[in-house]
């Protein structure tokens, strides 16, 4: 049995147990999926929202863009201005900004009133994002910190491969419209989750809070920050366009099939990332990016075969499923929560760069020229994280040291 002792300043444990708390995780990995999930939700019902709002497809889809814009941009400046605040309030603020985007877009006829509550979101979304790290860190003992981070951010790739499948037929299934209103349910549900489970903690005291650009002359976290800019990068561009890529191979017709293959091969990664990544951070990574870069040789190469693009899926999401977690576990050793804020930001703009990159590789090559894009991008990621064996990507890291140094007040 383990006992903890309340701290009298933020009456949250501060001995923490030698278990892993499963509930406040489960919720906080419940608010990444959300986020994640209001982002991408429209790209499943584009025609449809389009049509009820009466503006073109394009138009549509900057509601995707400006929502991933605004999470990038007002990363670092959010996580500066909220600082001082408490954590908790901060995380439920931020979770009742989703219910009301999506109940306003459920309900919304305006664009222009969509855009501004999808904007709203973005912003929102840089606040889960800066909080999950540093709340799974502060949570879970030293030694299963990697685990912790594993499981809080498992619901990023979880809301990639199978959320965002779900979201698109129950579009097809109940409407676009209801299928915003039960996300907006769900996040009133774990508004409540969030209250009873998570605890409080105080936020950081003006002396206490470090210029976030001054991580960048910290060892590993350009490694590390570049590592995620290429990656996420190679992903978007291909997973944005991936049914113009299956159009292009004939594979139309299988879309749903193949995304399942690759949504399932992400939970496998998800869960052998979560059980090895406090030990197995390097590995891991290099693994990560080499099944990648193996899944793009594929597609290049052999995409006229059925079996080579399914193979190639199962190598994609292996390398896809841990990934948020091995680099926020990365960037947060390297950089602490300052490294952690950096990473939200190069992140989400890579993202918005991916679609804006893939449809200009689109209009002047060809869906084909996609695989080759990743082979390009991935070649370098997976030399900086070989070549950063003493910071960023350690052969040897004590993280217990880590947590005396770098452990938020």
């Amino acid at each position: 049995m383990t006992t903890s002792q309340a701290s009298p300043r933020t009456g949250a444990p501060t001995a923490r147990s030698a278990a892993l708390p499963v509930s406040p995780l489960l919720a906080l990995c419940t608010a990444a999926f959300l986020s994640i999930l209001t982002e991408a939700l429209p790209a499943g019902v584009l025609p449809e929202m389009a049509r009820d709002l009466s503006v073109g497809e394009a138009a549509a889809g900057q509601t995707l863009t400006v929502y991933a814009i605004a999470t990038g941009l007002s990363a670092i400046p959010v996580s500066l201005a909220t600082a001082g605040w408490r954590r908790k309030p901060l995380m439920l603020l931020a979770v009742l900004t989703f219910a009301v985007a999506n109940a306003v877009t459920a309900l919304s006829a305006d664009y222009l009133l969509t855009m501004a509550v999808r904007l709203a979101a973005g912003v929102a979304a840089a606040v889960v994002w800066a909080e999950l790290v540093g709340y799974a860190r502060r949570l879970a003992p030293p030694r299963l910190v990697g685990r912790a981070i594993a499981l809080t951010m498992a619901g990023v790739p979880l809301a990639l491969s199978l959320g965002i499948p779900i979201g698109t037929f129950l579009g097809g299934l109940l409407g676009w419209r209801p299928t915003f209103g039960l996300v907006a349910l769900v996040s009133l549900l774990l508004l409540g989750w969030i209250a009873r489970a998570v605890p409080d903690f105080p936020g950081r005291r003006p002396g206490e809070r470090p210029p976030v650009l001054g991580a960048l002359r910290l060892p590993g976290v350009v490694p590390v920050l570049f590592v995620v800019a290429a990656y996420v990068l190679a992903h978007n561009i291909l997973y944005t366009y991936i049914a113009a890529f299956l159009d292009r191979h004939g594979m139309g017709g299988s879309r749903d099939l193949v995304l399942l293959v690759f949504g399932i091969a992400s939970v496998v990664s998800i869960l052998v990332t979560g059980a090895l990544v406090d030990r197995r951070l390097r590995g891991l990574t290099i693994a990560s990016a080499a099944l990648f870069l193996v899944a793009a040789g594929l597609l290049a190469a052999l995409a006229a075969s059925a079996a080579a693009v399914y193979g190639a899926m199962v190598l994609w999401g292996l390398g896809w499923g841990g990934l948020s977690a091995l680099l926020q576990t990365a960037v947060t050793d390297a950089g602490g929560d300052r490294g952690q804020a950096l990473l939200v930001t190069t992140w989400n703009s890579a993202m918005a760069a991916g679609g804006a990159a893939g449809g200009l590789l689109l209009r002047a090559f060809g869906a084909g020229s996609f695989p080759w894009t990743v082979l390009i991008l991935l070649t370098p990621v997976l030399a900086v994280v070989l070549t950063a064996r003493a910071h960023g990507f350690p052969a040897l890291f004590s993280r217990s040291c880590r947590e005396v140094t770098s452990s938020p007040a």
